[in-house]
Formats: structure tokens, sequence, C-alpha cells
């Protein structure tokens, strides 16, 4: 075991753990942040991600001991209000149905259009292929991330 000082939605927070400690244990046994969700465990399907310095990262394949001091956002520091454009415009295309991925996907548009704020539909398409809906709803995901794009 060791002990890792980290740097999760703007606060400090120290765990006791082995090295190979995926993020995703530490944020939702260790620390109660559990909106980051586990599903296939092996980074295919896009439920556990979280962004690491700005960056959309699988949790579930990030060893604790590779985080250092980065900055850690989950699904619950992307806003305190559940006011990010992404989120606002999750819940005026009313995109979840099972809801079990929308953590994962929003957490990846968000990190997309930050680095892109205005792209096709062929780019969201792209950036969003990394996640997995059981639901189907990706012609929603897909008309959501486009209308976050255009009301920043």
């Amino acid at each position: 075991m060791a002990n890792f000082n980290l740097k999760i939605n703007g606060k400090s927070h120290a765990v006791d753990v082995d090295d190979d400690t995926p993020l995703l244990w530490v944020l939702r046994d260790h620390l109660g942040l559990v909106g980051t969700k586990f599903s296939c465990g092996i980074a295919q399907c896009g439920a556990c991600t979280v962004h690491l310095n700005g960056n959309a990262t699988f949790s579930c394949v990030t060893p604790i001991s590779s985080v250092g001091n980065a900055a850690v956002v989950t699904i619950e520091g992307l806003s305190e209000d559940g006011n990010h454009p992404v989120q606002k415009a999750w819940a005026e295309v009313d995109v979840a149905q099972c809801g079990y991925c929308q953590a994962g996907q929003i957490m990846t548009a968000a990190a997309f259009l930050k680095d892109n704020p205005q792209p096709s539909m062929d780019e969201i398409d792209n950036a969003m292929n990394r996640n997995i809906c059981r639901c189907g709803t990706y012609h929603k995901i897909r008309e959501a991330v486009s209308l976050a794009a255009n009301t920043k």
C-alpha cells in the first residue's frame, strides 16, 4: 500500500491504496464519487470516463500511481449545479434512457468541446465513438453535443 495525494474536483484527497489500483475504484470505493461508472473494465465502453488534466481518460485502466499531480475531474465536479453547457444540452434533448453511460458520455463531450468548440457532425461522431450506449441513443447524443457547441 502507498499513500497518494490527489487533486479531485478541486479538492485534495489522500488515499492509501496499492499502486496498481485503478483510479475508478479509488473514486468510487475510497472517495464515494460514484457518478463515474464501472462497466467493461477494459477501456472499451467509456462509462468510466473522467478528465485528467482536461483530457477524457478511461479511469478503469488508469493506475492510481500514474495520476501524480494531475487534476482529476469527475461528473460530480464538472459543474456545481449541473449548468455546464453539455449537461444543459443533455437535459434539453432528453438524451438519457437507462442513463448508465451518460456520465462518461458527458465527460467525453465536455473534453471534446473544450478542444473543438465548433465541431462538424463528423467530428462529433468521431469524438464520441469511444463511448458505448446500450440503449442506442446515439442520435440524441449527437444532437446534444451539437446543441452544447452552439450554445456556449
